[in-house]
C-alpha cells in the first residue's frame, strides 16, 4: 500500500477519517458515555482501492448496501482484514451470496428474509465453518412503517427477534434504523432507544443499536448508538459513473 504521504487519496481519507473520529469522540464525551460506538465506513459506490486505503488507516468495519457490489469488492479484497456489513434492503434470493462475505446483515425486516438467511447459513457453515451471522432488525421510525427508509414496524420486532433467536447460524445482535427524512433525529433516535429497551427486556444480549450517519451521528450517540454508519463525510461524494 502506498503511504498516505505519496498518495493524495489516502491523505484525503486520513484527514476526513480523523475529522469524523473527533466528532465521535466529542459526542461520546458530551453524552457522558465511556463506551465509544463502532464506526462502520459505508463504501458503496466507491472502488475497492478505497477500502484497501481505509484498511491501511486502521478501519476494520465497512458497509455495503448492494450485494453485487459487495460480493465483487470482498472477493477482490480477500486478503484485506476488514469486516463486511450488509446494510441495504436485501432480497431473499441474495441470501446465499451475502452469507459468503458478510459479518452482519443490518437490514432484516421480514420473516421470509430470516428464513432465507438461516437456510443459506446452514449450507455455508457446513462448507466453511464460518461464524454465526450477526443479525440486526431494521425498524422503521416513520409513522407509515417502511414507506421511505425501509424497515419493519416496531410492533413486528419481537416476532422477528424470536425467529432469529430460534434459527441456527444466526445471532440476534439488536436493531438498526435510519432517521426519517425531515424529522428531528433526536426524537427519532430516542424512539429507537425505547424500542431497543423493550427488545432487551426479552433478549438481553440484543444490545446493539446501529444508527447515525454523517448528518446525525451526534444525535445517535446521545441516544445510545453502538454502531455508526458513516459514508460521505469520510469518502466524499460518490464518484462519477462512466
Amino acid at each position: 500500500m502506498t503511504s498516505s504521504g505519496n498518495d493524495p487519496r489516502t491523505a484525503e481519507l486520513a484527514e476526513r477519517l480523523a475529522a469524523v473520529t473527533l466528532r465521535i469522540e466529542a459526542a461520546t464525551a458530551a453524552a457522558q458515555r465511556t463506551d465509544a460506538p463502532r464506526l462502520i465506513v459505508v463504501t458503496k459506490f466507491h472502488p475497492a482501492a478505497d477500502v484497501r486505503r481505509l484498511a491501511s488507516l486502521g478501519v476494520v468495519d465497512v458497509g455495503e448496501n448492494r450485494d453485487q457490489e459487495a460480493a465483487a469488492k470482498s472477493g477482490e479484497l480477500a486478503g484485506v482484514d476488514v469486516r463486511w456489513h450488509f446494510i441495504g434492503q436485501l432480497q431473499s434470493n441474495k441470501a446465499k451470496s451475502v452469507v459468503k462475505y458478510a459479518s452482519s446483515v443490518q437490514s432484516i425486516d421480514r420473516v421470509q428474509l430470516v428464513d432465507a438467511l438461516a437456510k443459506a447459513m446452514a449450507r455455508e457453515q457446513d462448507g466453511t465453518g464460518r461464524a454465526d451471522l450477526d443479525c440486526f432488525i431494521q425498524v422503521s421510525l416513520e409513522d407509515d412503517a417502511g414507506a421511505h427508509r425501509g424497515g419493519a414496524s416496531p410492533a413486528d420486532v419481537e416476532v422477528l427477534a424470536e425467529r432469529i433467536q430460534s434459527a441456527g447460524g444466526l445471532q440476534l445482535s439488536g436493531l438498526m434504523a435510519v432517521a426519517p427524512l425531515g424529522a428531528d433525529p433526536e426524537a427519532a433516535f430516542e424512539k429507537l432507544a425505547g424500542i431497543s429497551a423493550s427488545l432487551r427486556s426479552v433478549h438481553p444480549a440484543a444490545t446493539a443499536i446501529s444508527a447515525g450517519m454523517s448528518q446525525d451521528l451526534e444525535a445517535a450517540i446521545k441516544f445510545g448508538a453502538t454502531h455508526l454508519r458513516i459514508g460521505s463525510d469520510i469518502l466524499g461524494s460518490r464518484p462519477a459513473v462512466g
